[in-house]
């Protein structure tokens, strides 16, 4: 097919959806593969119906959702193949018709926009799901709520149905963000703040993107020794505060700032960039030798990491290419957007509430008036530097909790600190919502009143899937005033988004001088 439609990201063409090609960079027929590989995955949810889907249905649940997040899979191939393990899965379970690709965007509008809403969120709980089950953590209501959303999409339901279902499945992607949460600090620790330079050391070096921590450990250990030093990008700046893995010299320090700005800051590299995950753009020739895949990620002709039968994987090829290229003659200076050149991280929710004391009377003394999340992901289009500018004018008596690559906005300015703890703290990745949501919890209880009753504002920005279902947790759990931008979701039909409103006061993002007034007087 020549055509798509894709709404699913906030880049969507006039601020409507993609029809000839997606804004990512993502062609038709890869677009309509991954409705097909949706609407079979829907098949498999049908099939498994009263019965124990197994294993091997629940892994190519989880991949199948994980390989239609924007930016993670460009590879018609690939999709095909995970269109096949489909099928195989829908047969063993004694099969099922598929949903119907050309209904899947189509039909009344508000059935629609709520369709898809539970969708995009089953998308992004799908990848919080395979970095804990990479990492030996799963929880079977997590695993079964998939098949039951899944199968959910296929059947005619009310309006009121659809807005349970949301609101049931935000609470269960709260258990799977715990359940990562576990998973990481499990295997890595709990994240103690650090400072990361954006100094590039001379000499081979390897850049990491992505999400996957496992995938990074597992390379720092292959290059022990081997006079390669490690940096992470985008989201993976918070594995510098894992002590697990901060005790490896290699890993220096981040290259780069978030994930839209790669095609520039690639270009030329003398080094290799791993993605372990999303967010993924189309390589430039300048680099794309250079640019190696793993996992659910794929482009057309770059080489794919598998996992080997003991779960490891063999970065070899990125090895040895790290080496070829040599790096740089001479160290490298680099700066954030602001021209700051230490970044901060590592402020998860045990070194918050650890200091919860403090932060409280803080409050109570006046020396803290309000507290900001302003987190979620980055993207490429236009009205942006709202972020950037609403932290710089945040008052000084007020703290920035940030976590995700929206961070890259504003983590390299120096705001200050208020009894000892820097302004701006970073949390971590988006996966580690789950820690804001405990701080917001831990304080709430401290204070003895709900969270909305907090002097805490949450100021989000959203580009994919993992905001969608991240969103609706935040919902279900009655959070209210929650500013969102820098557009609204094209998915959500006016008649939705009325609804938002009206029950939990979702707020489109203005000015921030406006805004700012609003919150604080």
């Amino acid at each position: 097919m020549s055509n798509m439609f894709c709404f699913q990201c906030e880049q969507a063409i006039g601020g409507k959806g993609c029809t000839k090609v997606g804004a990512c960079g993502k062609q038709p027929d890869v677009a309509n593969k991954q409705d097909e590989l949706t609407c079979a995955l829907i098949g498999l949810a049908r099939a498994a119906g009263g019965k124990n889907p197994g294993h091997s249905a629940e892994v190519i649940m989880m991949q199948g959702l994980f390989a239609t997040v924007t930016n993670v899979n460009f590879d018609a191939a690939r999709i095909d193949e995970l269109k096949e393990t489909v099928q195989k899965e829908k047969d063993k379970l004694g099969g099922a018709e598929d949903f119907n690709p050309n209904d899947l965007w189509n039909g009344n509008e508000d059935i629609v926009s709520l369709r898809s809403t539970l969708l995009l969120g089953l998308r992004g709980m799908a990848a919080y799901a395979w970095h804990a089950y990479v990492l030996g953590k799963k929880d079977e209501e997590v695993l079964n709520w998939f098949f039951k959303g899944m199968k959910a999409l296929g059947e005619e339901h009310s309006i009121d149905k659809w807005l349970e279902l949301l609101m049931e499945f935000g609470g269960i992607n709260l258990k799977c963000m715990a359940l990562l949460d576990e998973a990481n600090t499990s295997a890595y620790g709990h994240p103690v703040p650090v400072k990361v330079t954006t100094e590039i050391e001379k000499g081979p070096f390897i850049v990491v993107s992505g999400h996957d921590l496992l995938d990074l450990r597992q390379l720092l250990e292959q290059t022990k020794d081997k006079g390669i030093n490690i940096y992470t990008h985008g989201e993976m700046l918070p594995a510098h505060g894992y002590p697990e893995l901060k005790k490896y010299p290699h890993l220096k320090g981040n290259f780069g700032t978030a994930w839209q700005n790669q095609q520039k800051e690639f270009d030329n590299i003398p080094a290799p960039v791993l993605f372990t995950t999303n967010c993924l753009m189309p390589p430039k020739p300048s680099y794309r030798d250079r640019i190696f895949t793993t996992a659910v990620v794929g482009y057309p002709g770059l080489v794919h990491i598998t996992e080997g039968k003991d779960g490891v994987k063999d970065f070899t090829p990125v090895i040895e290419k790290a080496l070829e290229l040599g790096g740089w003659d001479e160290d490298k200076h680099f700066t954030g957007i602001n021209g700051g050149d230490t970044l901060m991280t590592g402020f998860a929710r045990n070194t918050v509430l650890g200091v919860a004391g403090d932060v409280i009377e803080a409050v109570k003394s006046g020396a803290i008036r309000h507290f900001f999340l302003v987190g979620g992901c980055d993207g490429a289009k236009p009205g942006r530097n709202y972020y950037t500018e609403f932290v710089k004018k945040t008052p000084p008596d007020t703290v920035i909790l940030t976590l995700a690559c929206g961070k890259y906005r504003f983590n390299d300015l120096d705001l200050g600190t208020i009894g000892g703890l820097p302004r701006i703290m970073d949390m971590g990745q988006c996966n580690d919502a789950y820690s804001a949501i405990q701080v917001a919890i831990g304080l709430s209880k401290a204070f003895d009143c709900g969270v909305n009753d907090l002097p805490l504002t949450l100021v989000l920005s959203w580009y994919e899937q993992k905001a969608v279902c991240i969103l609706l947790t935040l919902l279900s759990l009655g959070l209210k005033n929650i500013y969102i931008g820098p557009t609204l979701p094209a998915f959500l039909s006016s008649n939705v988004l009325n609804v938002l409103v009206e029950k939990f006061n979702l707020k489109p993002i203005t000015t921030p001088e406006e805004d700012l007034k609003a919150i604080l007087g």
